[in-house]
This record gives structure tokens, C-alpha cells and sequence, in this order.
């Protein structure tokens, strides 16, 4: 059986991965569709770690907009993270999936506190880890809590997995001509100001090589094929033309809401 070519992998979801039709709230539905292309990943015998965001239950600029502190909106949408983790985590387990839910915001009567070295050790045992609460701190988005912590755990790839298959350079919804890159170096990312991921983020994979794939969740076997190393949805590294298998395999230990925490 052809083995993967990522060993571990960091997944980045949108809080609306979890929403029912309606787009809001956490529907039990969503949640056991998600946990099972999850587990077809671990089935592959890849280490997953998670990263939700929370556009589902609070975003931040809604509140902002009615001159909400901006520090306390975010520390709110930090909250709402841990409670689709947890969501996700007992969608997980009923698939019979070994699951850790962490948190930067020490919250230990409901999730273990982040600690690196701990979730390493999780993953190699074979469990997903989610990891709520962002980075802890407000006025970073969970894109950038993705970056680092798939730095922090030495993932091979973070898969930014949303509802478009790939980066436009305009909102194909709107202008269905727009140009649909399959490659993009960083700075290209960062200087078209590319939707699907904030500045910080990929500044931040861009200084510790870290190759980025955006691709369409909801795409029929997409994730699968991504961890095998197939051409999907579109590639963010360090070259625009640099073909997935020619990345460094790690086998060891829809528009950015700045407030979808």
C-alpha cells in the first residue's frame, strides 16, 4: 500500500467546517462528517494535529463593530475555539478515533493545557490532537496558531482546508473568470494579499519553510490525496513552481476573519 508522503500533518479548519446549512452554531451532522474524513487521514497511519477556528459561534469584528474592546472579543472568539475542539473531539472519539483536546488557555477541568512536547508524544502514539484557544493571546487569528504550532510540532505540511478548492485572485463567487493559481511562492502570497490566510501566518511559514496547501474540504478523497503528496487545490512554498514531492518529508517527532479565534 503506498505510504504517505507526510508523515504528520498540521490541518487548519474554519469554525463553519462544524455548522450545519445555516452556517452558524455546531451541528452534530457537520461534526461527524468532519471527524470521519479525519479519521481516514489517521487510517493512512498519518499524525494529525488540528486548528479550528470559531466563524461558526463569535466572530470578533461583529463585536468590534459596536466598539467592543478588541482584546476582549478576541479572548471570546478564543473561547468558542475550545468548544468546537471539543465538539470535534467527541465526534472523533465515536468514530473510535484516540483524541486530545489542548488549550493555550489553561482550562483543565474540560482539556489538557498545551505543551509541546506532550502533544508530540500524543501524536506519535496515534491520537489527534486538537488545539484550542489560538495562540493564548488576542489580536492573532487561529491561522497564525496553526502556523506555529505546526512549527512547534514539527508537521511536515499545514493543510488549510476551506469551502473554495484552491487561491483566486479574486472571490470566485463574484467573478467567475478569476484566476485560480495551483502554485504561489510566499511573497506572491503575500503581495496579491491573498484571502485564505492572514499576512502573519505566512510570513511566519514562510521563514521556517513551511509548504502550505489550500484545498477544498468538503472535495470528495482531496485530503487523502494531499497527504499522499498528490497536486491538489493550491500550493504555497517557497518556489511557485516547486513540485510537492521535491518538499522535505517530516516523519518525526473563503477570506480570513482576523477574529475567527
Amino acid at each position: 500500500m503506498p505510504q504517505p508522503a507526510y508523515k504528520r500533518v498540521m490541518l487548519k479548519l474554519g469554525g463553519e467546517s462544524l455548522a450545519g446549512p445555516e452556517g452558524f452554531g455546531i451541528d452534530p451532522d457537520a461534526a461527524q462528517a468532519l471527524s470521519n474524513k479525519i479519521n481516514n487521514l489517521r487510517n493512512l497511519g498519518v499524525e494529525i494535529a488540528v486548528v479550528l477556528g470559531a466563524g461558526n459561534l463569535w466572530r470578533g469584528k461583529d463585536g468590534l463593530a459596536h466598539d467592543m474592546d478588541r482584546a476582549t472579543a478576541d479572548q471570546m472568539g478564543m473561547l468558542a475555539t475550545v468548544m468546537n475542539a471539543l465538539a470535534l473531539k467527541d465526534a472523533l472519539e465515536r468514530t473510535g478515533a484516540d483524541t486530545r483536546v489542548q488549550t493555550a488557555i489553561e482550562m483543565r477541568a474540560v482539556a489538557e493545557p498545551y505543551i509541546r512536547l506532550r502533544a508530540i508524544r500524543h501524536l506519535e502514539k496515534g491520537r489527534v490532537v486538537i488545539l484550542g484557544a489560538g495562540t493564548g493571546n488576542p489580536y492573532f487569528t487561529t491561522d497564525t496558531a496553526a502556523a506555529l504550532r505546526a512549527m512547534e510540532i514539527g508537521a511536515a505540511i499545514l493543510i488549510k482546508a476551506t469551502k473554495v478548492d484552491a487561491v483566486y485572485a479574486q472571490d470566485p463567487e463574484t467573478h467567475p473568470d478569476a484566476e485560480r493559481f495551483t502554485h504561489l511562492s510566499y511573497i506572491d502570497a503575500l503581495n496579491l494579499r491573498v484571502g485564505v490566510m492572514d499576512s502573519t501566518a505566512l510570513t511566519l511559514c514562510m521563514d521556517n519553510q513551511m509548504p502550505i496547501t489550500v484545498l477544498n474540504l468538503w472535495e470528495p478523497g482531496v485530503l487523502e490525496q494531499a497527504v499522499m503528496g498528490d497536486e491538489v487545490g493550491t500550493t504555497v512554498a517557497r518556489s511557485a513552481r516547486q513540485p510537492m514531492s521535491s518538499y522535505e518529508v517530516c516523519s518525526t517527532s473563503q477570506e480570513v476573519d482576523t477574529h475567527d479565534r
